[in-house]
Order: structure tokens, then sequence, then C-alpha cells
């Protein structure tokens, strides 16, 4: 998977995007800490909350945005 990019939708929510342009998830900032949340679609086209290629890592949580070291993380 390329490295991932992220994209402000409001103060407390940044959008988790590949490099080709499809959601893996959201950042959601809860307290003082960025917490990853995980989607994906189902055969259907359906969202599933906490699916996708990266439902491994939902729930990771990141002390600031900082888009090389999400990625990295989100990636390893």
């Amino acid at each position: 998977m390329n490295p991932l990019t992220l994209h402000r939708v409001n103060d407390q929510v940044v959008r988790v995007l590949t490099r080709q342009g499809e959601c893996v998830g959201n950042l959601k900032l809860i307290g003082n800490v960025w917490k990853f949340k995980a989607l994906g679609h189902d055969a259907g086209g359906h969202l599933i909350p906490g699916g996708g290629p990266l439902t491994g890592r939902h729930n990771m949580a990141f002390a600031v945005l900082d888009e090389a070291a999400v990625s990295a993380a989100l990636l390893a």
C-alpha cells in the first residue's frame, strides 16, 4: 500500500486516504488524542465501521497529526 495522506474535514475529524483517493478511515480528536477509526466497504458497497484494509489499526492513537508518522504507523 502506498503512503497515506491526511485531509482535514473539520477541527475534530481528518480523513485518511490512500494515494489513489480511497478513504481507509478517519482520525477523530477524542480528548487530546487523535484516534484512528478504520472504514471499509462490503461487496455491496455498504460502509463497514472498523473494517477495511486497516482494520487491525482501528483505535490506534496519535498525540499529533504528522502525516509521515501517521502513515508509517498505520502501514507498519
